[in-house]
């Protein structure tokens, strides 16, 4: 079997109006859709980043692939190694938000972009869920944490319709948002995305979440916004109410203060990203829960190296998410349930994303009593809905975005807005 054809299709779908430690998501989210055909007739699907400088390595690399064996892994490292190193990527604005811009993430994303769809080809022509191929499940179902957001009610300049999310600026609408989530979703744990309004503020509405649902764990993540002198000022204002302290502080150095001052659990995706960080947080214990995420730590089988490196140093496991669409989020959920130490409900911005913007068929991948259920069909269990893809793909034509910038996007609502990290 070798690969016969590969298809790389970017795509944008709308995403609200979030606030992060950044500024605000923009009016579209861009991704990749990726096809695989095989010369015997297997397809095998992938999703990744779709912004500019990712885009334009996955179609460097698209082209080479031909002729080669969809089981050759190593060859297609080489393959993208020797693509990047030739197009020596820069970083761009919102790199840190939009992994797929950053460009020491470069190999690894492309990696991954492209291990998944091999995969998922590899388990369709041996008539086997890809589960299959990370070793078996674990769990038949994965857990996911409710997402919430402070945000707007509308996008600047009504690019669309509101989404029927509406306004999240206090205590009382998040914990609307919470319920609703939880109603329509069934999940049993909470996250907050922080360091965008006073922490105070987001302190209050942990602390308005945990009256409202005593029995679910939280978490609060300001994104690194917060300085550690204020980390700790509200770690001691938040007391016992949090799971996990996620990324309050920026730098391996300042986490491990924290956790040496407050004795507070902490888990990143910022600050352990690959191997190397992950080696000098060891060596500070800096965090003590790592937030996997396939897409930029270089695809499914080294996120289970991950995990096998978080066991052997006694270090959590979850996952962390960008926005994305359904096939990410199944490969998502195939890794996870392959990872016997997932200690955590994993992040997803799945409920963020409408209804009528999913590319696979069948509509959106449900999510009960908070968890993904693993297919038993062959590969990832997906297949494309074609309309979709290209509904999608003119969108991404016509919306003019080619890389994610919350700091711009933000500064359309407030002129003066300026990247300043920390800011509180």
């Amino acid at each position: 079997m070798k690969i016969k054809r590969v298809t790389v299709t970017p795509i944008a779908f709308r995403d609200p109006p979030l606030l992060n430690a950044s500024g605000i998501h923009e009016p579209y989210a861009l991704r990749s859709i990726i096809e695989v055909e095989s010369d015997n007739g297997y397809v095998g699907l992938g999703e990744s980043y779709g912004d500019a400088p990712a885009l334009a390595i996955q179609m460097a690399i698209k082209d080479q692939l031909p002729g080669l064996d969809p089981f050759n892994l190593n060859g297609l490292r080489q393959i993208v190694a020797s693509t990047v190193a030739r197009h020596k990527p820069a970083n761009v604005s919102g790199a840190e938000l939009a992994p797929g811009s950053h460009a020491s993430k470069a190999v690894t994303n492309a990696y991954s972009a492209f291990e998944v769809a091999l995969l998922d080809l590899q388990a369709r022509s041996l008539n086997r869920p890809l589960i299959d191929l990370l070793g078996g499940a674990v769990r038949d179902e994965v857990p996911f944490s409710a997402y919430l957001f402070f945000k707007y009610a509308e996008h600047v300049e009504s690019p669309y319709a509101a989404d029927n999310w509406g306004e999240a600026l206090n205590e009382e609408q998040i914990v609307g948002q919470a319920r609703r989530m939880i109603e329509q979703y069934g999940f049993k744990s909470i996250k907050l995305k922080a360091g965008t309004l006073e922490p105070e503020r987001e302190v209050a509405c942990i602390l308005a979440l945990k009256k409202a649902f005593p029995d679910h764990p939280l978490r609060i993540d300001p994104n690194g916004n917060w300085s550690l002198e204020t980390s700790i000022r509200m770690a001691e204002l938040l007391g016992d109410s949090l799971q996990y302290y996620e990324d309050p502080c920026p730098g391996l150095d300042d986490m491990a203060q924290l956790h040496k001052r407050t004795g507070l659990p902490l888990a990143t995706n910022m600050v352990v990203t690959d191997f190397a960080e992950f080696r000098r947080s060891v060596e500070r214990n800096s965090v003590q829960i790592v937030l996997a995420d396939h897409h930029y730590w270089g695809g499914l089988r080294d996120t289970q190296v991950l995990a096998s490196m978080c066991q052997t140093w006694g270090l959590g496991v979850s996952m962390h998410s960008n926005s994305h669409l359904g096939i990410s989020l199944m490969a998502m959920a195939h890794v996870a349930a392959s990872v016997p130490n997932l200690d955590y409900a994993c992040d997803t911005h799945y409920p963020w994303q409408e209804p009528d913007e999913e590319v696979i068929k069948g509509g959106k991948l449900p999510i009960v009593n908070g968890c993904v259920k693993i297919n038993t069909t062959p590969g990832l269990g997906l297949e494309l809905d074609r309309d979709q893809l290209g509904m999608l793909h003119e969108q991404f034509l016509r919306c003019g975005i080619r890389s994610r910038d919350d700091v711009r996007q933000m500064a359309r609502y407030k002129p003066d807005w300026k990247a300043v990290k920390p800011r509180f």
